[in-house]
């Protein structure tokens, strides 16, 4: 994590609490050493942050410091909270830390005036969501971004095994279930694959490369293009 970053979180976490935090506390937190902890403390206080407490007791801000505020609506605030939430509940363990952090930096900065007091409208469970995406995500997505082939055990829908070498491009929610869009090397095109058929999956050291008729934006306007077709036939007929 960047200093700035770091300084940011660090303020973020002292915002609006009641009670001092300790250094271990803060330490274990942000995964630096208590040592950063005293630095990062001393820093913002000579940059001006007024931060009250001291080693062995704990930090905390006045109740009348205030970070200055995102230019968001009530509607944009309850968006992004909502979309904090879903991650949180419907992704892998390391995005869901990620989220949890943006969620706590949202909250310490939305003004006064936009503080909902009623219930959030929204609920998003995990409980009915398929551990075996938070077990792959983290692998599909280093594979995604590095151009990574994965080999994967897959059963169809047929109850059919095989073993495949796939060349992920996306991973896509489809409100159910988690699907990787690849290109799939044994059927020469693009497949989708529920991660809740995958029986096993390993990142390998081949490398891929997208190209114009070989990335996600086509593969979406080949799914439109044919959906377009359908709808025209069934208006035919």
């Amino acid at each position: 994590m960047r200093k700035a970053e770091r300084l940011f979180q660090l303020v973020t976490l002292l915002k609006g609490r009641r009670l001092a935090i300790t250094a271990k506390t803060l330490s274990e937190t942000l995964e630096v050493s208590e040592r950063t902890i005293y630095r990062d403390i001393q820093a913002l206080i000579l940059s001006g942050i007024p931060i009250e407490g001291e080693a062995g007791i704990g930090y905390i801000l006045p109740s009348h410091f205030e970070i200055s505020p995102l230019m968001f609506s009530v509607d944009e605030l309850m968006a992004l909270m909502l979309g904090s939430k879903m991650v949180q509940a419907w992704s892998d363990k390391t995005l869901a830390k990620s989220a949890a952090s943006a969620f706590e930096k949202i909250e310490a900065i939305i003004p006064e005036h936009l503080q909902q007091n009623q219930p959030v409208p929204f609920i998003v469970p995990d409980f009915h969501i398929d551990k075996t995406y938070s077990n792959y995500s983290a692998i599909i997505r280093q594979a995604i971004q590095q151009f990574n082939v994965l080999k994967i055990s897959y059963i169809d829908a047929k109850k059919d095994n095989s073993i495949r070498e796939i060349e992920p491009l996306s991973l896509v929610f489809w409100g159910g279930t988690w699907t990787i869009i690849a290109f799939c090397k044994l059927r020469d095109h693009y497949r989708e694959f529920r991660i809740d058929r995958i029986q096993t999956l390993n990142i390998t050291q081949a490398k891929f490369t997208t190209s114009e008729s070989k990335n996600i934006t086509h593969y979406l306007a080949q799914v439109t293009a044919y959906d377009d077709y359908k709808c025209s036939n069934n208006k035919t007929n």
